[in-house]
């Protein structure tokens, strides 16, 4: 009987998005706090998109090569923390960009690898991921609220212990995670340039980049935002808090909601959703009301959006070939759409206001709605429903190429 490490397992999920909850929503604030313009705050930021754009792919041809994923995860996990520590004694443009390029580079290369350790960890049993996957949830929330809270009473320079925290989480965890030997499916690859010439296929990916696009001024500065508005550092943190527990409301019933709507409709409500949640938070942020609701829209424009393209690439990337197509989904959205998102909205801030620039975002989701609207069929999803594709609906999100 294989001895799960749960709790080893666990805790790295809870450091790493931790990390994500103290750095995702304040460090844009850190950054404003030295007086960088919105363009500069935006091309930093935008590095974590960048490297994950590629780095994932290097990574995980490494650890194919050698069969080290873990060796290569702490190897990551130290360099990331050496990477960050150089924002404590770097003050220039220039200088930041290259120490949060090697950040990125470095932390972006462990998630994939860590999803794989732990299913193979898991074995036959992957309808326990999310027992394990639920820290990272509660990770985010922890950090997020408390960096608020904190923040609050201190000044924003403290932001670099926090996260300087989180950081060494995850090297203490990743030197605890054991090594597991690979259970892959030894299926023949498919084609994947045979996949990708199919319609629904580009269709999907493009409207996936799009929904990225869209959500980079969220990312970047959504708690800038907040904070023209007079909204505390607290109140930011709670407001981050509860997209993720929309998030997972979303996902603890997908399955019953895949059951009676399947997944193109979910897809259109997804990109609807995210069409009205920017136009609310770029307008309506003097009222919190409608902040509140367009937080909680966050449970369809990223979880149920999330769910439905997962189980669709699972799908369409059959084999072997699955993990290439989870891969070019991460790369295409969250790398390709989450930079030019990052990029545009730091042009865009300074130049024509938060409005107009969360306007913007309002339009790449309905272009990316309009990509699933008339070149995705309902019979291309119909079939997505089998019991594994919603179980593990974060499986293979980020994996790297086999």
């Amino acid at each position: 009987m294989h001895d799960l490490p749960y709790w080893r397992l666990s805790g790295y999920y809870f450091f790493y998005f931790a990390f994500i909850g103290a750095f995702s929503p304040y460090f844009g604030l850190y950054l404003q706090s030295l007086s960088f313009s919105a363009w500069d705050i935006g091309l930093l930021m935008s590095q974590m998109q960048l490297m994950r754009l590629c780095a994932p792919y290097l990574w995980g041809a490494l650890a194919d090569r050698l069969g080290q994923r873990v060796r290569i995860v702490r190897l990551a996990a130290l360099l990331s923390l050496l990477g960050f520590s150089a924002f404590f004694a770097v003050h220039s443009f220039a200088a930041m960009l290259v120490a949060m390029a090697v950040l990125a580079f470095f932390w972006s290369a462990a998630l994939p690898l860590v999803e794989t350790v732990t299913f193979d960890h898991l074995r036959d049993e992957p309808g326990r991921y999310s027992r394990i996957r639920v820290w990272g949830s509660v990770g985010f929330i922890v950090a997020v609220m408390g960096t608020g809270a904190l923040l609050d009473s201190t000044s924003l320079s403290m932001l670099l212990w926090v996260i300087i925290g989180t950081l060494v989480g995850i090297l203490v965890y990743a030197l605890l995670v054991p090594e597991v030997a690979s259970h892959g499916s030894a299926d023949a690859p498919v084609p994947v340039a045979t996949i990708l010439r199919q319609a629904r296929v580009r269709a999907l990916f493009a409207a996936c980049f799009l929904m990225s696009a869209a959500h980079g001024a969220l990312y970047v500065f959504y708690s800038i935002h907040l904070a023209a508005h007079h909204y505390s550092k607290f109140l930011v943190g709670c407001l981050w808090s509860l997209g993720v527990l929309a998030e997972i409301g979303v996902f603890l019933c997908m399955a019953a909601v895949l059951h009676r709507l399947g997944l193109r409709v979910i897809l259109l409500i997804s990109f609807a959703a995210a069409v009205l949640r920017f136009l609310m938070i770029g307008w309506g942020v003097e009222w919190l009301l409608v902040v509140v609701l367009a937080q909680i829209l966050h449970g369809l424009t990223f979880g149920a959006y999330h769910a439905a393209a997962i189980a669709a690439v699972n799908r369409w990337f059959p084999g072997r070939c699955q993990a290439r197509g989870q891969a070019l989904y991460s790369s295409i959205s969250f790398g390709a759409g989450g930079l030019l998102g990052s990029l545009l909205s730091g042009w865009t801030w300074e130049r024509l206001g938060a409005g107009l620039t969360y306007t913007l975002s309002s339009a790449f989701a309905a272009a990316g709605l309009f990509c699933v609207l008339f070149w995705v069929k309902r019979s291309d999803l119909d079939e997505v429903g089998e019991k594994s594709s919603l179980l593990s609906v974060r499986q293979n999100h980020g994996r790297s190429c086999p």
